[in-house]
């Protein structure tokens, strides 16, 4: 049975009893504590944690999965991957144990001619929790599964919770026994390689305090509705119905295995080593083509990191392999072919996702040959030193700013005799992951335990947004946190986070900003706010300052915003929407958002190009932007269905999370976007539109940034008076300026050429009067002299090249020394019939940059170094005539 068939199945048998079919959740997480999702519970979790009312009393779903804690196993061993499809069925309130065994049962052993998967039940093994005697008994006397194949397990393997305090409870898991081939009896408690897991039926019915381990926590009582929350692995099941020993076999995977192995040459079967290298390829090609499917684009931190790391280890691999040209584009159209039929939008995106893949590759295949030199500098540096550890900085530098993967570091790093810090590594990477999950989290919550917001939700604490229809209303506060901390009053000069039960006041989200304003409570307190955020959902926190007076929990007032400022954000937001609309008429769909900043009269706009935008069509772009303002068109914002909206080709923004309902703003003929934020009502309010320019931030993605309104005139009539004032130096009209300025620009180049030719002759006849000064020492003609100071590295470099051509084919070494900036720098030439005496440039240039304080390092004929110390230029001298004598003693 294909993989597309097990989803397919999947998702009916659970619609034909009463389940809604949820699609799959973008892999980009809505949710600042995980970067992707891991688990095909995550887009259910604010339903589980009580922060939402679920729709529905029953769900179905296959979410997409990306999980990378153990990506160093991936191709090692049958069951590890980057990506996978979690098949789950959930209840929230509604059926619990007896239900969820009995629907599980019928589904696994069905026979496929009966829509069911077929599973042969006398090779099914059950384990339930060790202290759950209900769901031993529905099995047993419910099902009648026999006792001889029910095991009871304990906390660790049949006991689950989020890992943090919430909802928790006792699992079943569904195993299956793929025969001895793959290990001894004895059940899963025995052997899980063996007996497979399948299925894990998660009964919710507690709530958990802190603990310390996934087994080491407090239950604090019942919740108030027991809950189903089942995950079934797509791949896994996919493995067992079609009769291969590992998950990177399936039907999805082993076409990319073998197209692999079409492109390297090498077999699958052939060794174990090339078989690990084309199965972490398979695997991690699929991984990248769903991320950059779900709008992530690789970068150096985040998610992106993740994508990555991801693409890079596959090239790596492919390398290994023995590949030495591109291999990307053809491993991503088999992905796409292979997954499409489970995720058509991968076909229609294909031109996107090709293009930011490609560009990696290319990115990553410069980086390989640059990454060498660095890496190659640090271990002579490293050497230099008497170290045979490379240290953990210089492996992270390299991979952080580089991103050269870390594998690679420690294999070239042996291949010259020295290990890694990896310890140090791993510190410095675990750092940079935890600021930047500590600032996701800051940025919502402001460092606020989000416990506390969802308290205040749960006390009828929902804020109502009035802000699309007005900029102020009356209102009552709900909710106040000093400090992050829940508190009944704040006083003046507090720091404080307010909820409102009714706000014009928008949350930042979107791309767009929050907006700033006052709350005047009829006490006379005034809150200046300065931010606006919802850490969780329905609950809208205002950022402040207590300017005057006391703050009270359930004090009335007044709510009024920022108009100036939110009238010009609201500019910004329609142009960045005309932005995005115009984009992809010249460009194509590859043009899709790929995120924005909406800002007071200014805004960033983010979108999917393999390629740098040209000036000319930048300026078409604009013009367009501009006609649409004068054409007046009216902008509308209306609720719908998504499947209503996506029907009327409203644009949707990658990562963005939306239910059922949306809103779609539409701008006369022109543009129609889902979104949540505030526009202007006709396009004519935008007055004008300038973009400054396009830029990368990454690899396939582009970056525009505009002006908008009063701040883009502001900007022309800046201009404007530059060229003026042009004009009037130069003596020419507008348009003659650039011609003017590139022959002035001609003129200066030629001077340069000129200034360098005599510069150089110059440096040149310094050469023959050095070479004339060289004296024997022990054999070798030794050339070493202090140039005048100011001398540049590369001109220092041509004349110790020419006095050892003029030295001839006796053995000869030229060191020549100069204080440039006040740092001592040394260039050292050796020749053929010094080099057979043992003289190589690069030890003494170690040499004398020890002495001078630095280091320095190059090839055998010729090496560069400097130092710190300008007052030990003699002594460095001293050291190389002291080792050329040495050599010469010899």
């Amino acid at each position: 049975m294909k993989s597309a068939e097990i989803r397919r199945r999947w998702l009916r048998f659970f619609e034909e009893r009463g389940h809604t079919p949820v699609p799959s959740a973008s892999l980009i997480a809505d949710d600042p504590t995980l970067l992707l999702v891991p688990a095909g519970m995550v887009p259910f979790k604010p339903y589980f944690l009580g922060e939402a009312t679920p729709p529905y009393a029953r769900a179905a779903s296959v979410q997409k999965c990306v999980r990378t804690p153990d990506i160093e196993e991936v191709g090692k061993t049958t069951r590890h991957g980057t990506f996978f499809q979690m098949c789950g069925n959930f209840s929230f309130g509604d059926y619990f144990k007896e239900g969820a065994i009995k629907l599980a049962w019928e589904l696994m052993t069905t026979p496929q001619e009966d829509g069911g998967y077929g599973l042969d039940p006398e090779r099914v093994w059950v384990t339930v929790y060790e202290q759950d005697p209900e769901a031993e008994r529905i099995w047993r006397d419910v099902v009648g599964f026999p006792a001889e194949r029910l095991q009871r397990l304990g906390m660790e393997e049949n006991y689950w919770s989020m890992g943090v305090p919430g909802p928790c409870g006792p699992c079943s898991e569904i195993n299956y026994d793929r025969g001895p081939e793959f290990g001894p009896e004895g059940g899963p408690a025995v052997n899980d390689e063996r007996y497979v897991e399948l299925w894990n039926l998660v009964f919710m019915e507690y709530a958990r305090g802190e603990g310390t381990s996934k087994t080491d926590f407090e239950i604090l009582g019942e919740l108030p509705s027991q809950n189903i929350d089942t995950g079934l692995g797509l791949e896994r099941l996919a493995m067992v119905l079609q009769g291969v020993p590992n998950m990177y076999e399936i039907d999805t995977t082993r076409a990319l295995i073998d197209k692999a192995g079409e492109l390297s040459g090498v077999a699958y079967g052939a060794a174990e080593g090339s078989d690990v290298s084309l199965r972490v390829v398979a695997d991690h090609i699929r991984t990248a083509v769903m991320l950059i499917g779900d709008g992530v684009t690789p970068g150096n931190e985040g998610r992106g990191y993740v994508l990555r790391r991801i693409m890079r280890r596959a090239i790596r691999n492919m390398r290994i392999l023995g590949s030495t040209g591109p291999t990307v584009g053809a491993l991503t159209d088999t992905v796409i072919r292979v997954m499409s039929p489970q995720y058509p939008e991968l076909e229609t995106d294909r031109g996107r996702i090709e293009a930011v893949a490609l560009a990696e590759e290319a990115a990553f295949l410069k980086t390989l040959r640059a990454g060498t030199n660095i890496l190659d500098t640090a271990v002579s540096e490293t050497k230099s030193g008497g170290s045979t550890v490379l240290a953990g900085d210089k492996a992270f530098l390299l991979h952080d700013t580089w991103g050269f993967p870390i594998d690679l570091t420690l294999e070239m790093a042996a291949e010259q005799g020295l290990s890694v810090d990896e310890p140090g590594f791993r510190r410095l990477m675990k750092e940079q992951r935890e600021r930047a999950k500590a600032d996701a989290r800051s940025k919502k919550t402001g460092h606020a335990d989000l416990s506390a917001y969802r308290e205040i939700a749960d006390r009828g604490g929902a804020t109502t947004f009035t802000g699309y229809a007005g900029t102020e209303n009356e209102t009552s506060v709900v909710g106040l946190l000093v400090d992050g901390v829940a508190s009944p009053a704040a006083r003046e000069g507090d720091e404080v986070e307010v909820v409102l039960d009714r706000t014009p006041f928008y949350a930042e989200g979107g791309g767009q900003l929050a907006d700033t304003g006052r709350i005047k409570l009829d006490s006379g307190a005034v809150v200046e706010v300065r931010d606006v955020q919802q850490p969780v959902p329905g609950v809208s926190v205002h950022k402040g300052v207590v300017q005057v007076g006391e703050v009270t929990v359930g004090a009335a007032g007044y709510a009024r915003i920022d108009v100036a400022r939110r009238r010009s954000i609201a500019r910004a937001h329609s142009a960045t929407h005309l932005t995005h609309q115009a984009l992809r008429d010249a460009l194509g769909p590859t043009a899709a958002q790929a995120g924005s900043e909406n800002a007071p009269g200014r805004f960033r706009f983010d979108f999917g190009s393999p390629t740098a935008v040209p000036g000319t069509v930048l300026t078409d772009v604009e013009q367009r932007i501009n006609e649409v303002l004068g054409r007046e068109l009216d902008v509308s914002a209306e609720y719908m269905g998504i499947d209503e909206a996506k029907k009327q080709g409203a644009l949707a923004e990658f990562g963005e999370k939306y239910g059922d309902t949306v809103r779609v703003v539409t701008i006369g003929d022109f543009s129609k976007e889902l979104c949540g934020g505030t526009h202007v009502r006709n396009t004519a309010q935008l007055g004008l539109v300038k973009l400054l320019g396009e830029s990368s931030i990454g690899s396939g993605v582009r970056r525009v940034e505009a002006l908008v309104g009063m701040d883009a005139y502001e900007f022309l009539a800046r201009e404007h008076t530059v060229v003026s004032q042009l004009t009037e130096l130069l003596k020419g009209r507008p348009e003659e300026l650039p011609e003017r300025v590139s022959g002035m620009l001609g003129k200066l180049k030629e001077a340069e050429k000129e200034i360098e030719r005599f510069r150089s002759e110059k440096v040149l006849q310094a050469a023959a009067g050095i070479a004339a000064g060289a004296r024997d020492v022990r054999g070798v003609s030794l050339a070493v002299a202090r140039v005048p100071d100011g001398t540049a590295a590369d001109d220092l470099r041509t004349l110790v090249l020419d006095v050892r051509q003029r030295l001839g084919g006796q053995a000869a070494v030229v060191a020549l020394f100069a204080v440039v900036n006040g740092r001592p720098l040394t260039v050292i030439a050796t020749n053929d019939a010094a080099r057979e005496q043992g003289l190589r440039a690069g030890d003494l240039v170690r040499a004398a940059a020890k002495t001078l304080g630095g280091g320095g390092g190059g090839k055998p004929d010729i090496a560069q170094g400097g130092g710190q110390n300008p007052e030990a230029v003699d002594d460095a001298i001293a050291a190389v005539e002291r080792l050329v004598a040495e050599s010469g003693a010899a």
